[in-house]
């Protein structure tokens, strides 16, 4: 099996100053609460934004533990003219801060000012959980765009680390999808 080399990057805001105005939302685009934990809404959400950007770690959860995982948590999603387009999924942490575990766009929605404006929902609504810090990680498994969309949105690198990992293979859309 052969690995690669991965980069991991960890962010944070220590006040809701850092996030700078609020990013306006694009013509069409809301976001909104699911107000209902649901594990096969948040499966979905993982699966279809992580399709071609190596998300593999929750891929073999079965419900209980999706179930588990999303206790406590909150998600807020993108819809763009009733489309699901992306989100974020947050959740307080026992040292007081508040976590973005996930957030990303399905690739249809990339480059047209979504993950902006839903970046800027979600690390606002991170704040109202917590007092001391918003932060997040990333990776160069991810795409492209999404660490400098962080640091756009006033986040700071506070810590970077290296690993070796094995080589994934994400399983991707479905077949010719993509072109």
């Amino acid at each position: 099996m052969s690995t690669v080399d991965v980069t991991t990057w960890y962010l944070e805001q220590t006040s809701p100053a850092d996030a700078g105005p609020p990013v306006p939302a694009p013509e069409g685009v809301r976001v909104e609460c699911a107000e209902i934990l649901s594990p096969e809404l948040s499966r979905f959400l993982y699966t279809a934004v992580g399709q071609d950007v190596s998300w593999t770690d929750r891929l073999d959860w079965d419900v209980l533990r999706w179930t588990k995982e999303l206790e406590g948590t909150r998600t807020w999603i993108a819809y763009e003219r009733g489309t699901p387009a992306g989100y974020a999924e947050l959740a307080p942490r026992e040292d007081g801060s508040a976590e973005i575990v996930y957030f990303g766009l399905l690739p249809a929605f990339r480059g047209r000012r979504i993950g902006a404006h839903l970046l800027s929902c979600a690390t606002a609504r991170a704040w109202e959980l917590t007092t001391t810090r918003v932060w997040l990680h990333t990776c160069s498994k991810d795409g492209p765009h999404a660490k400098a969309n962080y640091e756009r949105r006033g986040f700071r690198v506070y810590r970077t680390e290296v690993e070796e990992e094995a080589e994934t293979r994400t399983p991707g859309p479905w077949p010719g999808a993509l072109g």
